[in-house]
Protein backbone atom coordinates (compact mmCIF):
# COMPACT_ATOMS: atom_id res chain seq x y z
CA UNK A 1 0.00 0.00 0.00
CA UNK A 2 1.82 3.05 -1.26
CA UNK A 3 2.22 6.19 1.25
CA UNK A 4 -1.12 8.79 -0.01
CA UNK A 5 -3.46 5.66 -0.24
CA UNK A 6 -2.72 4.93 3.74
CA UNK A 7 -2.71 8.80 4.21
CA UNK A 8 -6.48 8.47 2.71
CA UNK A 9 -7.19 5.44 4.46
CA UNK A 10 -6.46 7.45 7.92
CA UNK A 11 -8.19 10.04 6.74
CA UNK A 12 -11.71 7.58 5.98
CA UNK A 13 -11.24 6.35 9.35
CA UNK A 14 -11.08 9.51 11.47
CA UNK A 15 -13.95 11.27 8.98
CA UNK A 16 -16.28 8.13 10.12
CA UNK A 17 -14.89 8.18 13.59
CA UNK A 18 -16.22 12.24 13.83
CA UNK A 19 -19.21 11.02 12.41
CA UNK A 20 -19.57 8.01 14.61
CA UNK A 21 -18.88 10.41 18.05
CA UNK A 22 -22.04 13.23 16.78
CA UNK A 23 -24.30 10.45 15.93
CA UNK A 24 -23.45 8.78 19.12
CA UNK A 25 -23.14 11.80 21.17
CA UNK A 26 -26.37 13.10 20.19
CA UNK A 27 -28.26 9.41 21.11
CA UNK A 28 -26.63 10.11 24.30
CA UNK A 29 -28.41 13.20 24.36
CA UNK A 30 -31.77 12.10 23.77
CA UNK A 31 -31.38 9.99 26.68
CA UNK A 32 -29.86 12.88 29.05
CA UNK A 33 -32.81 15.31 27.68
CA UNK A 34 -35.35 12.75 28.96
CA UNK A 35 -34.16 11.87 31.90
CA UNK A 36 -33.26 15.25 33.29
CA UNK A 37 -36.81 16.45 32.15
CA UNK A 38 -37.88 13.32 34.67
CA UNK A 39 -35.43 14.54 37.46
CA UNK A 40 -33.75 11.43 37.42
CA UNK A 41 -30.13 12.35 38.54
CA UNK A 42 -27.54 11.77 36.03
CA UNK A 43 -23.84 11.63 36.70
CA UNK A 44 -22.09 12.09 33.78
CA UNK A 45 -22.37 13.61 30.32
CA UNK A 46 -19.34 11.75 28.47
CA UNK A 47 -18.07 12.26 25.14
CA UNK A 48 -15.49 9.29 23.58
CA UNK A 49 -15.05 6.40 26.38
CA UNK A 50 -12.92 6.70 29.08
CA UNK A 51 -9.96 6.99 29.95
CA UNK A 52 -11.13 10.82 30.93
CA UNK A 53 -9.13 12.92 28.98
CA UNK A 54 -10.87 16.49 30.36
CA UNK A 55 -13.51 18.05 32.77
CA UNK A 56 -15.62 20.27 30.45
CA UNK A 57 -17.77 21.27 33.12
CA UNK A 58 -20.44 20.61 35.80
CA UNK A 59 -23.57 21.69 36.33
CA UNK A 60 -24.13 21.49 40.12
CA UNK A 61 -25.43 17.67 39.22
CA UNK A 62 -23.77 16.27 36.01
CA UNK A 63 -20.36 16.72 35.21
CA UNK A 64 -19.87 16.62 31.42
CA UNK A 65 -16.65 15.26 30.43
CA UNK A 66 -14.63 14.18 26.80
CA UNK A 67 -12.55 11.06 26.97
CA UNK A 68 -9.93 9.59 25.18
CA UNK A 69 -11.47 6.94 23.04
CA UNK A 70 -13.34 8.42 19.99
CA UNK A 71 -16.01 5.74 19.42
CA UNK A 72 -19.05 7.23 20.61
CA UNK A 73 -20.36 8.99 23.93
CA UNK A 74 -22.10 7.83 27.19
CA UNK A 75 -24.65 8.56 30.36
CA UNK A 76 -24.27 7.54 33.64
CA UNK A 77 -27.42 7.59 35.70
CA UNK A 78 -28.11 6.78 38.83
CA UNK A 79 -29.31 3.40 39.61
CA UNK A 80 -28.69 2.48 35.95
CA UNK A 81 -27.56 -0.78 36.83
CA UNK A 82 -30.50 -1.73 38.80
CA UNK A 83 -28.74 -0.81 42.24
CA UNK A 84 -29.84 2.37 44.07
CA UNK A 85 -32.39 3.71 46.89
CA UNK A 86 -32.43 7.36 45.63
CA UNK A 87 -35.07 8.16 44.69
CA UNK A 88 -34.42 9.82 42.05
CA UNK A 89 -32.29 6.68 40.44
CA UNK A 90 -33.42 5.49 37.07
CA UNK A 91 -34.19 2.07 38.93
CA UNK A 92 -36.98 3.55 41.18
CA UNK A 93 -38.94 5.73 37.94
CA UNK A 94 -42.67 4.25 37.11
CA UNK A 95 -42.35 1.87 33.74
CA UNK A 96 -43.44 4.47 31.36
CA UNK A 97 -40.66 6.94 32.45
CA UNK A 98 -37.89 4.48 31.80
CA UNK A 99 -39.06 3.39 28.60
CA UNK A 100 -39.35 6.71 27.99
CA UNK A 101 -35.81 7.29 28.54
CA UNK A 102 -34.19 4.12 27.05
CA UNK A 103 -35.81 4.89 23.41
CA UNK A 104 -35.01 9.11 23.45
CA UNK A 105 -32.07 8.19 21.99
CA UNK A 106 -33.74 6.00 19.23
CA UNK A 107 -36.13 8.76 18.81
CA UNK A 108 -32.89 11.58 18.42
CA UNK A 109 -31.44 9.88 15.87
CA UNK A 110 -34.79 9.64 13.47
CA UNK A 111 -35.21 12.95 13.85
CA UNK A 112 -31.65 14.26 13.10
CA UNK A 113 -32.19 12.01 9.90
CA UNK A 114 -35.71 13.69 9.00
CA UNK A 115 -33.75 16.89 9.22
CA UNK A 116 -31.01 16.21 7.44
CA UNK A 117 -33.57 14.51 4.64
CA UNK A 118 -35.95 17.34 4.67
CA UNK A 119 -33.04 20.13 4.45
CA UNK A 120 -31.57 18.58 1.48
CA UNK A 121 -35.34 18.39 -0.26
CA UNK A 122 -35.68 22.01 0.38
CA UNK A 123 -32.15 23.64 -0.36
CA UNK A 124 -30.13 20.94 -2.73
CA UNK A 125 -31.88 17.68 -3.98
CA UNK A 126 -29.70 16.31 -6.82
CA UNK A 127 -30.34 15.16 -9.49
CA UNK A 128 -28.44 12.83 -12.04
CA UNK A 129 -29.69 13.06 -15.52
CA UNK A 130 -29.01 10.35 -17.87
CA UNK A 131 -26.82 11.29 -21.06
CA UNK A 132 -27.04 9.10 -23.88
CA UNK A 133 -24.14 7.75 -25.24
CA UNK A 134 -25.69 5.07 -27.59
CA UNK A 135 -28.60 4.17 -29.16
CA UNK A 136 -29.12 0.60 -30.22
CA UNK A 137 -30.60 0.11 -33.82
CA UNK A 138 -33.99 -0.98 -33.95
CA UNK A 139 -34.75 -0.25 -30.79
CA UNK A 140 -37.29 2.46 -29.17
CA UNK A 141 -35.31 5.20 -28.68
CA UNK A 142 -33.92 4.87 -31.91
CA UNK A 143 -37.37 4.87 -33.60
CA UNK A 144 -37.93 8.02 -31.55
CA UNK A 145 -35.22 9.85 -33.24
CA UNK A 146 -33.12 10.24 -29.50
CA UNK A 147 -29.54 11.66 -30.30
CA UNK A 148 -26.85 9.46 -28.66
CA UNK A 149 -23.07 10.74 -28.35
CA UNK A 150 -19.92 10.68 -30.43
CA UNK A 151 -17.14 7.76 -29.71
CA UNK A 152 -14.21 9.68 -29.51
CA UNK A 153 -12.13 6.62 -28.50
CA UNK A 154 -11.83 3.76 -26.26
CA UNK A 155 -10.85 3.38 -22.24
CA UNK A 156 -6.61 2.55 -21.60
CA UNK A 157 -5.47 1.98 -18.27
CA UNK A 158 -2.05 3.09 -17.27
CA UNK A 159 0.08 1.62 -19.48
CA UNK A 160 -1.98 2.48 -22.60
CA UNK A 161 -3.45 -0.71 -23.22
CA UNK A 162 -7.15 -0.93 -23.86
CA UNK A 163 -9.66 -1.90 -21.63
CA UNK A 164 -12.16 -4.64 -21.69
CA UNK A 165 -15.55 -5.38 -20.86
CA UNK A 166 -17.12 -8.26 -19.28
CA UNK A 167 -17.61 -9.99 -22.62
CA UNK A 168 -14.53 -8.66 -23.87
CA UNK A 169 -14.49 -6.13 -25.97
CA UNK A 170 -12.80 -2.88 -25.87
CA UNK A 171 -14.89 -0.27 -23.41
CA UNK A 172 -15.42 2.91 -25.46
CA UNK A 173 -15.31 6.77 -24.89
CA UNK A 174 -17.87 9.32 -25.99
CA UNK A 175 -17.61 12.81 -25.83
CA UNK A 176 -20.62 15.04 -24.47
CA UNK A 177 -23.04 15.87 -27.54
CA UNK A 178 -25.52 13.42 -26.55
CA UNK A 179 -29.46 14.18 -25.47
CA UNK A 180 -29.68 14.00 -22.03
CA UNK A 181 -33.29 13.11 -20.43
CA UNK A 182 -33.78 15.45 -18.03
CA UNK A 183 -37.33 14.12 -17.38
CA UNK A 184 -40.58 11.86 -17.79
CA UNK A 185 -43.78 12.14 -18.07
CA UNK A 186 -43.21 15.86 -16.33
CA UNK A 187 -41.27 14.06 -13.43
CA UNK A 188 -37.90 14.82 -12.19
CA UNK A 189 -36.14 11.92 -10.39
CA UNK A 190 -33.40 13.14 -7.47
CA UNK A 191 -31.06 10.40 -6.99
CA UNK A 192 -31.87 9.80 -2.80
CA UNK A 193 -35.71 8.77 -4.15
CA UNK A 194 -33.57 5.52 -3.79
CA UNK A 195 -32.03 4.64 -0.60
CA UNK A 196 -29.52 2.36 -3.48
CA UNK A 197 -28.73 5.40 -4.86
CA UNK A 198 -29.36 3.26 -8.51
CA UNK A 199 -31.00 5.95 -10.61
CA UNK A 200 -34.88 6.58 -10.08
CA UNK A 201 -35.20 7.35 -13.74
CA UNK A 202 -34.26 3.94 -15.14
CA UNK A 203 -35.83 2.36 -12.25
CA UNK A 204 -39.53 4.22 -13.90
CA UNK A 205 -38.70 3.04 -17.11
CA UNK A 206 -38.26 -0.96 -16.15
CA UNK A 207 -41.66 -0.30 -14.18
CA UNK A 208 -43.43 1.15 -17.11
CA UNK A 209 -41.92 -1.60 -19.55
CA UNK A 210 -44.58 -1.89 -22.75
CA UNK A 211 -46.06 1.63 -21.92
CA UNK A 212 -45.54 5.07 -23.40
CA UNK A 213 -43.85 7.56 -22.11
CA UNK A 214 -43.11 11.35 -22.62
CA UNK A 215 -38.81 11.96 -22.39
CA UNK A 216 -37.86 15.72 -21.76
CA UNK A 217 -34.69 15.65 -23.55
CA UNK A 218 -31.65 18.27 -23.70
CA UNK A 219 -29.48 18.39 -26.33
CA UNK A 220 -25.87 20.13 -26.36
CA UNK A 221 -27.10 23.21 -27.05
CA UNK A 222 -29.20 23.41 -24.29
CA UNK A 223 -32.63 23.64 -25.86
CA UNK A 224 -35.50 20.97 -24.81
CA UNK A 225 -37.87 19.03 -26.46
CA UNK A 226 -40.42 16.57 -25.28
CA UNK A 227 -40.21 13.03 -27.36
CA UNK A 228 -42.99 10.29 -27.05
CA UNK A 229 -41.69 6.60 -26.92
CA UNK A 230 -43.68 3.63 -26.54
CA UNK A 231 -40.83 1.39 -24.39
CA UNK A 232 -40.39 -2.86 -24.85
CA UNK A 233 -40.65 -5.22 -22.50
CA UNK A 234 -36.94 -6.00 -22.31
CA UNK A 235 -35.41 -8.89 -22.92
CA UNK A 236 -32.50 -10.78 -21.61
CA UNK A 237 -29.45 -8.08 -21.75
CA UNK A 238 -32.13 -5.26 -23.03
CA UNK A 239 -33.34 -1.84 -21.57
CA UNK A 240 -37.24 -0.96 -21.92
CA UNK A 241 -35.44 2.06 -23.92
CA UNK A 242 -32.61 0.48 -25.80
CA UNK A 243 -29.80 2.79 -24.85
CA UNK A 244 -26.41 3.07 -23.64
CA UNK A 245 -25.80 5.50 -20.62
CA UNK A 246 -22.80 7.85 -20.66
CA UNK A 247 -20.69 7.15 -17.91
CA UNK A 248 -20.77 10.78 -16.98
CA UNK A 249 -24.16 11.83 -15.53
CA UNK A 250 -25.52 15.05 -15.86
CA UNK A 251 -25.39 16.61 -12.21
CA UNK A 252 -27.99 19.44 -10.90
CA UNK A 253 -29.99 19.97 -8.24
CA UNK A 254 -33.30 20.94 -7.24
CA UNK A 255 -35.34 22.05 -4.12
CA UNK A 256 -38.79 21.73 -3.02
CA UNK A 257 -41.24 23.39 -1.13
CA UNK A 258 -41.12 23.41 2.25
CA UNK A 259 -44.36 21.38 2.93
CA UNK A 260 -43.31 18.93 0.06
CA UNK A 261 -39.50 18.85 1.41
CA UNK A 262 -40.76 17.62 4.80
CA UNK A 263 -43.25 14.73 2.78
CA UNK A 264 -40.27 13.95 1.12
CA UNK A 265 -38.10 13.86 4.31
CA UNK A 266 -40.42 11.88 6.19
CA UNK A 267 -40.32 9.67 3.47
CA UNK A 268 -37.00 8.96 3.47
CA UNK A 269 -36.34 8.39 6.60
CA UNK A 270 -38.80 5.89 6.45
CA UNK A 271 -36.35 4.10 3.77
CA UNK A 272 -33.53 4.83 5.57
CA UNK A 273 -34.72 3.08 9.00
CA UNK A 274 -36.23 -0.14 6.75
CA UNK A 275 -33.47 -0.35 4.48
CA UNK A 276 -30.89 -2.06 8.04
CA UNK A 277 -34.01 -4.85 8.39
CA UNK A 278 -33.82 -5.38 4.58
CA UNK A 279 -29.94 -5.63 5.62
CA UNK A 280 -30.66 -7.90 8.44
CA UNK A 281 -33.11 -10.36 6.78
CA UNK A 282 -30.01 -10.83 4.02
CA UNK A 283 -27.93 -11.79 7.06
CA UNK A 284 -30.24 -14.21 8.66
CA UNK A 285 -30.67 -15.88 5.40
CA UNK A 286 -26.88 -15.71 4.49
CA UNK A 287 -25.20 -15.69 7.65
CA UNK A 288 -22.37 -18.01 5.84
CA UNK A 289 -21.46 -15.13 3.66
CA UNK A 290 -23.34 -11.57 5.04
CA UNK A 291 -24.40 -9.20 2.46
CA UNK A 292 -23.98 -6.21 5.24
CA UNK A 293 -20.87 -3.92 5.19
CA UNK A 294 -19.19 -3.51 9.03
CA UNK A 295 -16.64 -1.33 10.14
CA UNK A 296 -14.23 -1.80 7.25
CA UNK A 297 -17.10 -2.00 5.02
CA UNK A 298 -18.02 1.72 6.20
CA UNK A 299 -14.79 3.27 6.18
CA UNK A 300 -14.65 2.08 2.18
CA UNK A 301 -17.87 3.88 1.69
CA UNK A 302 -17.38 6.94 3.52
CA UNK A 303 -14.02 7.27 1.33
CA UNK A 304 -15.81 6.48 -1.75
CA UNK A 305 -18.19 8.90 -1.60
CA UNK A 306 -15.91 11.71 0.27
CA UNK A 307 -13.66 10.89 -2.98
CA UNK A 308 -16.52 10.83 -5.62
CA UNK A 309 -19.51 12.53 -4.82
CA UNK A 310 -20.35 15.68 -4.39
CA UNK A 311 -20.63 17.03 -0.59
CA UNK A 312 -24.35 16.87 -0.40
CA UNK A 313 -23.87 13.56 -0.55
CA UNK A 314 -22.01 12.53 2.91
CA UNK A 315 -24.48 14.77 4.50
CA UNK A 316 -26.93 12.25 3.05
CA UNK A 317 -25.05 9.29 4.32
CA UNK A 318 -24.50 10.67 7.39
CA UNK A 319 -28.42 11.11 7.46
CA UNK A 320 -28.56 7.36 6.55
CA UNK A 321 -26.16 6.10 9.51
CA UNK A 322 -28.01 7.84 11.76
CA UNK A 323 -31.23 6.32 10.84
CA UNK A 324 -29.50 2.75 11.06
CA UNK A 325 -28.19 3.59 14.43
CA UNK A 326 -31.67 4.52 15.67
CA UNK A 327 -33.49 1.12 13.95
CA UNK A 328 -30.56 -0.64 15.25
CA UNK A 329 -30.23 0.41 18.94
CA UNK A 330 -33.88 0.09 19.08
CA UNK A 331 -33.77 -4.25 18.38
CA UNK A 332 -34.91 -6.03 20.81
CA UNK A 333 -31.60 -7.48 21.55
CA UNK A 334 -29.11 -7.02 24.62
CA UNK A 335 -27.15 -5.06 25.51
CA UNK A 336 -29.28 -2.62 23.20
CA UNK A 337 -31.81 0.04 24.00
CA UNK A 338 -34.54 -1.97 22.53
CA UNK A 339 -32.89 -4.80 24.57
CA UNK A 340 -32.87 -3.13 27.68
CA UNK A 341 -36.71 -2.20 26.89
CA UNK A 342 -37.73 -6.21 26.56
CA UNK A 343 -36.24 -6.65 29.81
CA UNK A 344 -37.77 -3.84 31.62
CA UNK A 345 -41.10 -5.36 30.06
CA UNK A 346 -40.29 -8.43 31.13
CA UNK A 347 -39.39 -7.86 34.75
CA UNK A 348 -42.88 -5.73 34.95
CA UNK A 349 -44.98 -8.96 33.64
CA UNK A 350 -43.12 -11.23 35.88
CA UNK A 351 -43.56 -8.62 38.94
CA UNK A 352 -39.53 -7.83 38.75
CA UNK A 353 -38.73 -11.81 39.18
CA UNK A 354 -35.80 -11.37 37.48
CA UNK A 355 -32.85 -10.69 39.54
CA UNK A 356 -29.90 -8.27 39.33
CA UNK A 357 -27.15 -10.84 38.64
CA UNK A 358 -29.90 -12.41 35.78
CA UNK A 359 -30.37 -9.37 34.21
CA UNK A 360 -26.40 -8.61 34.02
CA UNK A 361 -25.98 -11.97 32.74
CA UNK A 362 -28.33 -11.44 29.94
CA UNK A 363 -26.65 -7.97 28.94
CA UNK A 364 -23.05 -9.61 29.03
CA UNK A 365 -23.91 -12.50 26.50
CA UNK A 366 -25.83 -9.95 24.16
CA UNK A 367 -22.67 -7.84 24.21
CA UNK A 368 -20.22 -10.77 23.64
CA UNK A 369 -22.80 -12.49 20.97
CA UNK A 370 -22.43 -8.66 19.33
CA UNK A 371 -18.87 -8.63 18.96
CA UNK A 372 -18.26 -12.11 17.91
CA UNK A 373 -20.96 -11.27 14.98
CA UNK A 374 -18.92 -7.58 14.44
CA UNK A 375 -16.35 -9.63 13.89
CA UNK A 376 -17.57 -12.14 11.58
CA UNK A 377 -18.59 -9.44 9.11
CA UNK A 378 -15.10 -7.70 9.45
CA UNK A 379 -14.13 -10.74 8.28
CA UNK A 380 -15.90 -10.58 5.21
CA UNK A 381 -15.08 -7.25 4.71
CA UNK A 382 -11.66 -7.33 4.49
CA UNK A 383 -12.27 -10.15 1.99
CA UNK A 384 -13.90 -7.99 -0.20
CA UNK A 385 -11.57 -5.55 -0.03
CA UNK A 386 -9.20 -8.00 -1.15
CA UNK A 387 -11.29 -9.13 -3.71
CA UNK A 388 -11.63 -5.51 -5.21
Amino acid sequence: MGRWRVIDLVINILLLLAILVVLVVIHEFGHFIVARRARVRVHEFGIGFPPRAKVLGNDGETTYTLNWLPIGGFVRLEGEEGESDDPRSFVRQRLGTRLAILLAGVAMNIVLAFVIFAVIAAVADPVADVRIAEVEAGGPAAEAGLLPSRQIGTLRDEQGNERLDEQGRPIPVFDESGEVIIAIDGRTFPVFDRVDMALPSLAYLREHAGERVTLTVQSADGSTRDVPVTLRVPGPGEGPLGIRIHPQLVQREISHAPADAIAIGARRTLDASTLILRGLGGLIANIANPPVAGPVGIVQMVGDVRAHLPPIFMLWFIGLLSANLAVINALPFPPLDGGRVAVSLIQAVSGNRVSEAAERLVYLTGFVLLMMLLVWITFFDIQRLGGS
